[in-house]
């Protein structure tokens, strides 16, 4: 039995409250699910600028109304430090997923994403500190590996960051360095690689690859590939990350004050994205016969990533179940359901 499903087996049986930051949004609703299938009580903190009522919603028709009244929700901001106290009160553990992802958002308006990634952040390490949570696991970010060209990504070799919003969350795990030293308040940091699977937005201007060319293909318009189409990822279904969030939230002292890699240790370019999500759609009775357009390199993109994840295996028991085939199928019903 692994790790992981020990530890689904313990916390029905010892449960504890959790705050989630972000709850409404695409991991979080996700971490949401889990806990209170499990059991658990649920304190989440979202202000709804990227995250919907609607993942809420769905949430709470997946669960009995017994686990439902688990979970209480607080619409605030992790940038108002009074907010960040509140969601902390008698709370155990915290899973901090609240911050504005995408690259392109950073760079048409960094002021923002550095408020609520940065000082929305430090808010919220202050706030967990002074609760005396037990744990504290956040969304790090392999944006962190910048321009270093090394494959497969190991977490202590990083390059420079190639975008304000890459900057944002290496100041993160700078600063969750820094309360293990000065507070002795470990904390440990998971840097996602490209999180896929339901509930996760496609539509904006700044929605992620799956989603945005999912829709696309239901509704029968083109896909754009930036660049070449030979950019690769490492593809991490929402289950996996998921685990890995619970895995963190529960590991010992020997495991803390440290980040790693989350994701399933395999390149998928996008090109080959685009043929497993065209066929994941067929499998499910959409077919989609146009080729993919090409255009120009986006700026701020890395070329190529891989994780190393044997780091993660080792302190944390992380061992994920889904690769990037196994995730596209369980994520296409959800997204033809959600779109048609």
């Amino acid at each position: 039995m692994s790790r992981y499903e020990e530890l689904r087996k313990e916390l029905p049986a010892q449960p504890k409250v959790w705050l989630i930051t972000g709850v409404a949004g695409f991991i979080g609703s996700n971490l949401l699910e889990t806990l209170l299938k499990l059991d658990q009580k649920v304190v989440g903190l979202d202000n709804f600028a990227t995250g919907h009522q609607r993942n809420l919603d769905e949430v709470r028709s997946l669960v009995s109304e017994k686990q439902w009244s688990n979970f209480k929700l607080i619409q605030g901001d992790i940038r108002n430090l009074d907010d960040c106290n509140n969601a902390c009160a008698g709370v155990d553990y915290v899973l901090h997923q609240a911050a504005l992802g995408s690259v392109p958002r950073s760079i048409n308006d960094p002021i923002t994403s550095n408020a609520t990634n940065i000082d929305g952040f430090l808010n919220m390490l202050i706030a967990a500190r002074d609760a005396k949570v037990q744990s504290f696991t956040y969304a790090a970010s392999s944006s962190t590996y910048g321009d270093h060209p090394g494959l497969p990504k190991v977490e202590d070799t990083i390059g420079k960051p190639l975008s304000p919003y890459a900057v944002t969350k290496y100041v993160n795990e700078l600063y969750a360095d820094v309360f293990s030293r000065c507070y002795g308040f470990s904390t440990i940091g998971l840097r996602y690689f490209n999180v896929f699977g339901r509930r996760q937005d496609p539509n904006g201007a700044y929605a992620a690859v799956i989603p945005k060319w999912t829709s696309s293909m239901i509704q029968g318009d083109d896909v754009y590939i930036n660049g070449d189409g030979e950019t690769s990822r490492d593809f991490c279904y929402i289950e996996n990350t998921v685990q890995a969030n619970l895995l963190a939230a529960t590991a010992g002292l020997d495991a803390r004050n440290q980040v790693y890699n989350i994701a399933v240790g395999g390149r998928t370019s996008l090109n080959q994205l685009f043929f497993a999500l065209r066929d994941g759609l067929a499998e499910n009775g959409v077919s989609y016969h146009r080729e993919p357009v090409y255009r120009d390199f986006r700026e701020g993109d890395v070329r190529h990533s891989l994780a190393d994840i044997s780091k993660a295996a080792k302190l944390l028991g992380y061992a994920p179940k889904y690769d990037v085939s196994a995730g596209v199928a369980l994520a296409m019903p959800w997204y033809i359901m959600f779109l048609k």
